[in-house]
């Protein structure tokens, strides 16, 4: 174990963000943190490595370990280009390295013990110095910059000029080359394209230290983690194994605790119901087994419920119109700034029903083809045409589609008048905005907060063909599978800009990479894009060429994409026959047992009443003059109390019997 937290609370006020919270890393671990955004896992980690004190509870890392960490925000002003500013996290080899320098000048000039102990200072050097890889350390570093994105025409900016995204990366960079014994990792991937998140999941995986990620990125988490954390409502939970792992042993708990806390619910119910007939009886035995029943009700321990799901809120997609079968033709377009070229006479074409992902290293043109498609910034050269009927929906990065003024709820209800405040509530509720949120200002959001705005307004528009810019960044995963049920039920047509390879591969029916300045055409999803990468980009990319026309590259796979997953197997489906058979006779038999068990009971209600009303007739009788004085009459109507009082005692005890 090289790092433990046992018992550890921290509230703000009465939002409590961990209460009484436990867990544990080993060595060599890799482990993911997660929950949904404001469950307080960035907290955590800043409790762990002391940024925030606990309220309760320790950490405890292993005596002698050492621990790195890069936060979500950087704050970075050393006036070092990116290379000397990453080349710090090697200080020590370096510092190393001048002192074997030094030593191999002095040993010209001693002789004797003198030269004898500095030979052994400069072995004992020379030896921790190879243990730390110095003399490669250079490329390493090298390496590292570029599997983060940075090309070597990158390696003299100064850090203070780069954005906020790039100072991440450098800043992971360093915190990689460092190598602690264990790494704390708050959204690593965030600032990353999918070449340098397919790096660093590979860096992790061969890491030979621990690691704790803290990331919404599913395909990275099934590729590098094999435990989870979860902080959700103040509670700890750990799970074995990767994201998937985690989500569906997640979801079987959470239907077996809904099952258990229904089963209560109704058993509570019937006690209750079975108890107010008890005492109905009004004898004393039924409101002994009322009172005893009662008891057993106060001793019952309550299932707690479990916590509502957003993806219980499902967002319907609807275009107003039916656009025409061709809903956009590129031709011949190309694009380029001053110092560099992003395409050049590309052309493809999207049709009505098509749902296209746009992949590609950043910088390369992405969000700047989207700009152009949307008549924000103007093409070099070429032409795109519309289709007939076609209504695009943008969701861009910027957010030009919000208002600075409006409040979030007066932004979605001014848009859309005929909603009820409920219906925005919901739709608001999905991107994470609740309570008193969906008053606040648009101009007091954050970046992301502002995206989720104009998310949620895109979810409600009717438009028929949806060009989305990085639609997932800032989403938890409770919402991003709010969205991919709505783009997945959506009978228009979508193009997009994402890097997030699960949400790929859930919502894509094609893919275009943009590479060497031109597209690549996949007919298929992401695992699809993954195994035929290699094949196509070489063939279609090989060189900076023009486009293939559209539909070619790639075309031939479309056969295969489409066949996979068609064979079903018949000896599952004979078995999957004779199971429903089973169930359905087993279900017949246990309707046919309901069925006498209520005849049974209202048969059973019907004679106590009977009885009942009988036993009040007698005693009415009782009080009568002429029954009183006739001790012939009398004696009769006392032996068939009698017998009513010994058969209602056996009906009630048939009727308890019977109401379970």
């Amino acid at each position: 174990m090289i790092l433990a937290c046992h018992g550890i609370s921290k509230s703000f006020g009465e939002n409590v963000i961990v209460a009484d919270g436990s867990f544990h890393i080993e060595d060599h671990e890799k482990a993911a943190l997660v929950g949904p955004n404001g469950a307080g896992k960035s907290t955590l980690l800043k409790m762990i490595v002391g940024e925030l004190p606990s309220d309760g509870g320790n950490v405890i890392l292993t005596k002698g370990k050492t621990l790195g960490y890069l936060a979500q925000h950087q704050q970075m002003q050393s006036g070092n280009t990116i290379y000397e500013e990453v080349k710090l996290a090697k200080a020590e080899v370096i510092a190393m390295e001048q002192q074997i320098r030094a030593i191999e000048q002095e040993l010209k000039f001693l002789e004797g013990e003198e030269l004898e102990s500095r030979l052994n200072t400069y072995n004992r050097l020379t030896a921790a110095f190879e243990r730390e890889n110095g003399y490669a350390y250079e490329s390493e570093i090298t390496g590292v910059l570029k599997g983060l994105g940075f090309g070597e025409n990158d390696f003299t900016k100064p850090v203070d000029t780069l954005s906020g995204g790039q100072k991440t990366r450098v800043s992971l960079g360093k915190l990689l080359l460092t190598k602690p014994d264990i790494l704390l990792l708050d959204e690593p991937t965030n600032h990353l394209d999918m070449n340098s998140i397919a790096w660093l999941e590979t860096y992790l995986l061969n890491y030979p230290g621990a690691v704790l990620i803290v990331s919404h990125d599913r395909y990275f988490l099934n590729r590098v983690v094999t435990k989870v954390l979860e902080i959700e409502q103040g509670k700890l939970m750990t799970y074995q194994g990767n994201y998937s792992d985690y989500a569906a042993k997640k979801k079987q708990l959470r239907e077996a605790r809904l099952k258990e806390y229904l089963n209560q619910q109704q058993e509570i119910k019937h006690q209750e119901a079975v108890i107010e007939k008890l005492r109905s009886f009004n004898r004393e035995k039924s409101i002994k087994r009322a009172e005893s029943r009662e008891k057993m009700l106060e001793k019952m321990k309550p299932v707690e419920k479990p916590m509502d799901v957003n993806t219980e809120i499902h967002l319907k997609l609807e275009p107003s119109c039916v656009s025409g079968n061709d809903v956009l033709t590129v031709e011949h377009l190309s694009k380029a700034f001053p110092d560099q070229c992003l395409f050049s006479d590309i052309s493809f074409e999207i049709k009505r029903g098509e749902h296209v992902a746009i992949i590609g290293d950043n910088g390369t043109g992405k969000t700047t083809l989207l700009k152009i498609l949307n008549r924000v910034i103007p093409a070099d050269d070429g032409t795109f045409t519309l289709g007939t009927n076609v209504k695009i929906g943008y969701y861009d990065q910027e957010h030009h589609v919000l208002h600075m003024e409006k409040t979030i709820f007066d932004e979605i209800s001014d848009d859309y008048p005929n909603l009820t405040n409920t219906a925005i509530r919901n739709v608001l509720a999905a991107f994470l905005f609740t309570g008193d949120d969906v008053f606040k200002q648009i101009s007091s959001l954050s970046g992301g907060e502002r995206g989720r705005v104009s998310l949620a307004k895109l979810m409600l528009s009717e438009a028929n063909f949806l060009i989305l810019d990085e639609p997932t960044n800032h989403l938890d995963i409770t919402s991003k599978e709010i969205l991919e049920k709505a783009l997945n039920d959506y009978t228009g047509t979508v193009l997009y800009v994402s890097h997030d390879r699960y949400f790929i591969n859930q919502t894509a029916t094609r893919i275009m990479d943009l590479v060497n300045q031109t597209f690549v055409n996949y007919i298929g999803n992401y695992d699809y894009y993954l195994e035929k990468k290699e094949e196509l980009t070489a063939i279609y990319a090989g060189t900076v060429s023009a486009a293939p026309a559209p539909g070619t590259a790639g075309a031939a796979s479309g056969n295969s994409a489409t066949s996979a997953g068609s064979a079903t197997s018949g000896n599952s489906s004979i078995a999957s026959v004779s199971e429903s058979k089973l169930s359905w006779q087993e279900q017949k038999e246990a309707q046919a047992r309901e069925r006498k068990r209520k005849n049974e009971l209202k048969k059973t209600e019907e004679r106590i009443t009977v009885l009942e009303e009988r036993d009040v007739e007698i005693d009415g009788l009782m009080m009568q003059e002429e029954i009183f004085t006739n001790s012939v009459k009398c004696q009769e109507l006392a032996k068939e109390k009698a017998a009513i009082a010994e058969e209602l005692e056996e009906l009630y005890e048939k009727w308890e019997e019977l109401a379970e």
